[in-house]
């Protein structure tokens, strides 16, 4: 086995969008390099929500470095300001990337990767710590080993559960069978599954969002079908987000469309519900509760957000932030408690170190639990971190990002409109400006921060609820 530092790659956990992006900067910079993907094919996690249209444009999905690298292959680019799904994602740019003669061999597909340490130490010892290559173990037994370790692996794998209070809801276990993943394919392949039910949508986020505006329109088509969702917040103006003030039309039009579905009582709103219990009731249905009311429900989209796995490098030296998970250094600036991912600053490898020199998470996972993460901020991250792999600390710490300002004109596109509405009657400059991100600003959403202050309703778990229904909003 060669160990000669100089001689080894670095390794990428992950070929999903932010993983091969790393690819592209790392070829671009001529460092060798290894991508280790758990699925059969690029992006495995993103086909998964492959029915999805985002709410950002082609513009700030694609990584420039991959861009150069794919144009040069005679790729031709999307149309920038179309809204892709995720499945469009995959197929119009992750794949073409992936199969690129330049990156393509340095893939290894269906290749877990379960731990990762330095090659005969483990995390006590100091001397020579970083000088020793990382030694990565798979899950097939065989050991790979590395100059640096890119961790891109994401967090789709880890949701959170159901319970309010970070773990299991008592009877989460026993009622697994009616619990589904969040971002189903409500009106495609999973249609079946939720026609005619009665479904439960926990959750405040944008995955929630989806779920429930998919699941409205399944209940036009089939009237038996039965939509209720759940937050623990008093109010749902964080999910509605900034709606005609948000500088992407079409996530402004998210939050308008599902208020629109919930102030006509197409979606009953259930606020302050912390599930508590999960109970399966005779006739095949589930007895959700928050230890005063009950919603009896046949199917629950569990959209309570992810969190990072961090299990497989336990033996290195991680300066994780004990509340989100992330670098303790990152923490304070996407803390959802102060920001909405509008409000998070740019950053990159300083941010991104730990005390263990040539380890770095990036993606989804860099941000913990946090919910603030986007696309084109993991692209600046991969950027950053493989400039300074590179030894070009000038680029690495030049972080500089190209994101929506506010005050767009028309937030509120025809649904099924794949495309940002340029104009809409105020002006007639773009429906979405854009200002660099060294301001300080980001996507707006119109909310200061992340998670709104009203205060939590607490109930009396002391006894166990009942299983009937308790109240109005409760709908059979």
């Amino acid at each position: 086995m060669n160990d000669r530092m100089e001689d080894l790659p670095v390794v990428v956990i992950g070929a999903g969008p932010v993983g091969l992006a790393a690819a592209a900067h790392l070829h671009e910079r001529g460092l060798p390099f290894t991508v280790l993907e758990a699925g059969d094919g690029p992006a495995a996690a993103v086909a998964q929500w492959g029915h999805v249209r985002l709410f950002s444009p082609w513009r700030y999905n694609v990584d420039q470095a991959a861009a150069r690298l794919l144009r040069d292959a005679g790729w031709v680019e999307p149309d920038l300001e179309v809204l892709p799904t995720g499945g469009e994602l995959v197929a119009d740019y992750l794949r073409p990337l992936a199969d690129l003669p330049t990156v393509k061999p340095n893939i290894r597909y269906g290749t877990q990767v379960v731990a990762v340490t330095r090659l005969g130490l483990d995390r006590l010892r100091t001397a020579g710590r970083e000088d020793t290559p990382f030694l990565i173990r798979l899950a097939s037994g065989e050991d790979l080993l590395a100059r640096a370790v890119i961790d891109a692996s994401g967090t789709w794998s880890t949701p959170n559960v159901l319970g309010a209070a970070g773990i299991p809801a008592h009877g989460e276990a026993t009622a697994v069978g009616a619990i589904e993943h969040a971002l189903p394919d409500v009106l495609g392949a999973d249609r079946d599954r939720f026609a005619g039910q009665r479904v439960l949508v926990v959750g405040a986020g944008h995955s929630a969002v989806n779920t429930l505006l998919a699941l409205a329109e399944l209940a036009e088509q089939v009237p038996t079908t039965k939509v209720s969702w759940a937050i623990r917040a008093s109010s749902p103006a964080r999910t509605y987000g900034g709606e005609t003030a948000d500088a992407l039309p079409a996530r402004g039009a998210l939050g308008t469309r599902l208020r629109e579905h919930v102030e006509a009582g197409r979606i009953d709103l259930i606020t302050g519900f912390s599930v508590h219990q999960l109970a399966p009731t005779p006739e095949g249905g589930v007895a959700v509760s928050d230890g005063t009311r009950t919603v009896m429900v046949d199917r629950i989209v569990s959209a309570t957000g992810f969190r990072p796995d961090h299990s497989i490098a336990t033996e290195l030296r991680l300066d994780l932030d004990p509340i989100m998970g992330s670098t303790r250094a990152l923490a304070p600036l996407i803390d959802p408690n102060e920001h909405s991912c509008g409000t998070v600053p740019p950053h990159g490898v300083d941010e991104l170190s730990h005390p263990e020199p040539g380890f770095y998470g990036i993606g989804v996972k860099s941000y913990g639990r946090a919910p603030t993460f986007l696309m084109a901020t993991g692209y600046e991250q991969a950027r950053s971190v493989v400039a300074a792999l590179a030894g070009d600390w000038a680029a690495a710490r030049d972080v500089q990002l190209d994101l929506p300002e506010t005050g767009v004109c028309n937030s509120n596109p025809i649904v099924g409109d794949d495309t940002i509405a340029a104009g809409g009657g105020c002006c007639g400059d773009p429906a979405v400006a854009t200002v660099p991100a060294t301001s300080g600003r980001g996507l707006a959403t119109g909310i200061a921060g992340g998670l709104l202050t009203a205060p939590l309703a607490l109930v009396d778990v002391s006894t166990t609820p009942s299983t009937e229904s308790a109240g109005g909003c409760c709908g059979s």
